[in-house]
């Protein structure tokens, strides 16, 4: 399964992705490519240090989404690569129809809570506010809708007592280092 990941920040999430991978635990997954829109992402230098070509892709006109002529470059980028599965690590860009189409039921996502509560930005960060004794993390596929695709996994987080937001951010974040990769691995040898 050849499995292309899009970033935006530091890439914690695919260095899990690639360590998985390097050690054996991603199945039948291959990561084959992995595309920032962010020239100076922390993603992008997981490339080299995992031999996995990495590549800024201009997303202009638009800051927050993905369309026009910045989703053509995706678009075509990313279907250079053949991929069978989409990974949104960390891209903190709406996705458009256009996009969607072109890799339709091929894209998942990993959001910080156990959806459906708390989607969008700060999923940890509203959780916590919220007073909720679990919160966690969830792998879905991504539709037109932000993060209200049909759910793969959850992984459970329960709060401690004495729960900071920035412990359980560091928990959160553990939480879905485990749950990406093993999805992933899953999804390669034909579970769903």
């Amino acid at each position: 399964m050849r499995v292309v990941i899009l970033g935006s920040g530091r890439g914690s999430n695919a260095e899990a992705i690639l360590q998985a991978q390097q050690t054996g635990r991603l199945g039948r997954a291959q990561v084959v490519k992995i595309f920032s829109d962010k020239p100076d992402a922390g993603i992008l230098a997981l490339g080299p240090r995992f031999g996995v070509p990495a590549e800024f892709i201009d997303p202009a006109p638009f800051k927050t989404k993905l369309e026009g002529a910045g989703e053509e470059r995706f678009i075509a980028a990313v279907r250079a690569c053949a991929p069978d599965l989409v990974v949104l690590a960390g891209f903190m860009r709406v996705i458009k129809p256009g996009f969607l189409g072109a890799f339709a039921g091929k894209i998942i996502n990993l959001h910080p809570s156990l959806l459906p509560a708390f989607p969008g930005l700060d999923g940890i960060g509203q959780a916590f506010r919220a007073g909720v004794k679990e919160t966690g993390c969830t792998v879905h596929y991504v539709t037109i809708e932000v993060d209200a695709g049909k759910i793969i996994e959850q992984a459970r987080v329960p709060l401690a007592p004495g729960e900071t937001l920035e412990s359980l951010t560091a928990r959160v974040h553990a939480a879905e280092h485990a749950l990406l990769p093993a999805v992933i691995a899953r999804l390669s040898e034909g579970a769903k």
